[in-house]
């Protein structure tokens, strides 16, 4: 099942490029995406019945993030024919092996225990995506294409380093080889402190900055400003989610070493420093695609922030993983649909967009409002649960610190935000010829329903699901 959801991406992927030139390329990304979220759905109820000792399993938090990102992986393949149909310019080829590639290499990082293969599952990552940067094929998007994998590598490389200082402190604790996950858990006690805590802080710089946490951020504003909306949408719910597990991999290792206080402090921190300096550059932002960046930025604040805190702030931090995704797919996709109708993704050409495009205007007002915080959408639920647990646990000044920042980023993205939907176009601005259709904007509302049905229902397996999780974050088995 494992080498099944591994290799099923790649196998397509292969298919798609020897495949002759045409659309019907792009009709294998849906079929791909359905066949991999069943098989997750699959692998999950067979998962206990792995061995614990093994390169490959697939555990509640994998599993959990893996489900997450199969699920984004496949709103975006049904958007992918409709929306490459207007682009029949470009190399529908390329575009598919690379998309499927990352599900491929995404699906390698949920379910590698051992950390060398992580890393290597999360630098194949950066790799599967570059070619969707450049997408465009103009100097700007050369130019975020050179800066991601720039900083990535350099983040990746300080992830390697903090690997290797980490299985020095295996070494040095009588752990022998192969050192999986589940047994540097197990063994954290005996591990030296010191080389632990240099490593969770090299490892938290490496992979917090695929995450974009600030100060490391600097490769989204361009990233995400660049690539076409559905790229947008795969950089910030699935390369931005598989970092963020690679992360919570080692924080449960420091966690079972009795390292809990120090690397939440850490977390608390960052979490706070990236919601800081999300809110400074989304004040009066020109660019769309921009302040959706410095929107993610923020929301990986909240995932730290969150682990930061614990308790039953780490539960919700998982399930606002899955809200912040959903919620973005819509955003990044109905600003794809903005942006070409309008030709201009500067938001002094774009105005009046709910009356131009309905469906897509409509659907990015409800996203501008769940992204924010507003019930009764995901997001409410996962952040009012983690506001809840860090006022209610003492942190009083770090909990007053993120309402604060949640209210000043509510009203500087609604500045920016609202003019963009409301009134009438822009006179002015280029009236292109597209218009909503069923196969640009049907992901949409499904992303969007998804948020909403989470927002007020989990189901019962899920809740199990992300109660396991949230132990295995802990250090606990």
């Amino acid at each position: 099942m494992i080498l099944a959801l591994i290799c099923m991406p790649l196998i397509a992927a292969a298919i798609v490029w020897f495949m002759k030139p045409g659309l019907h390329r792009a009709r294998v990304l849906p079929v791909a995406g359905v066949l991999h979220l069943a098989l997750v759905l699959l692998a999950l109820t067979r998962s206990s019945h792995l061995q614990p000792d093994a390169w490959f399993r697939l555990d509640a938090l994998g599993g959990w993030m893996l489900l997450v990102v199969s699920t984004i992986f496949t709103l975006c393949s049904l958007y992918a024919p409709a929306y490459l149909a207007l682009r029949m310019e470009r190399n529908f080829g390329v575009f598919g092996v690379a998309m499927l590639g990352f599900l491929g290499m995404a699906s390698l990082v949920a379910t590698s225990r051992h950390p060398g293969v992580l890393w290597v599952g999360m630098e194949a990552t950066a790799l599967s995506t570059t070619p969707l940067l450049y997408y465009n094929k103009n100097k700007r998007s050369l130019e975020a294409t050179w800066k991601y994998l720039l900083i990535c590598s350099v983040g990746m490389a300080l992830a390697l380093l903090g690997t290797f200082f980490v299985a020095y402190a295996a070494q040095q604790g009588g752990l022998g080889e192969p050192i999986y996950i589940d047994r540097l858990v197990a063994n954290a006690r005996a591990m030296p402190i010191p080389w632990l805590k240099a490593g969770f802080v090299l490892l938290l710089v490496g992979y917090g900055t695929k995450m974009g946490l600030a100060p490391m951020h600097t490769w989204k504003p361009d990233a995400y400003g660049e690539t076409p909306g559905i790229v947008g949408t795969i950089l910030a719910g699935g390369v931005t989610t598989m970092a963020f597990l690679s992360l919570l991999r080692f924080f449960s290792i420091m966690a079972a070493a009795g390292l809990g206080p120090f690397c939440r402090e850490l977390m608390v921190g960052m979490g706070l420093l990236s919601m800081a300096w999300a809110f400074v550059f989304m004040i009066r932002q020109g660019d769309l695609r921009r302040l959706l960046a410095y929107s993610s930025v923020e929301h990986m604040g909240i995932l730290a922030f969150g682990v930061g805190i614990g308790g039953k702030a780490t539960l919700f931090a998982l399930f606002h993983v899955a809200a912040n995704a959903l919620v973005k797919s819509v955003l990044f996709l109905g600003s794809g649909n903005i942006v070409r109708s309008f030709s201009s993704k500067n938001l002094a050409d774009v105005s009046g967009a709910m009356r131009r495009l309905p469906v897509s205007g409509w659907c990015f007002l409800l996203g501008f409002l769940a992204i924010v915080g507003s019930p009764p959408f995901a997001p409410f639920t996962s952040i009012f649960g983690i506001a809840s647990t860090a006022l209610g646990g003492g942190h009083l000044l770090a909990g007053s610190l993120f309402l604060a920042l949640l209210a000043a980023i509510f009203m500087a993205m609604g500045s920016v935000i609202l003019p963009v939907l409301q009134g009438n176009p822009n006179p002015a601005s280029v009236r292109t010829h597209y218009e909503d259709t069923f196969g640009l904007t049907a992901p949409l509302v499904l992303a969007l329903a998804l948020a909403l049905v989470l927002g007020t229902w989990l189901p019962g397996p899920l809740q199990a699901l992300l109660t396991r999780a949230a132990l295995l974050v802990e250090g606990q088995p």
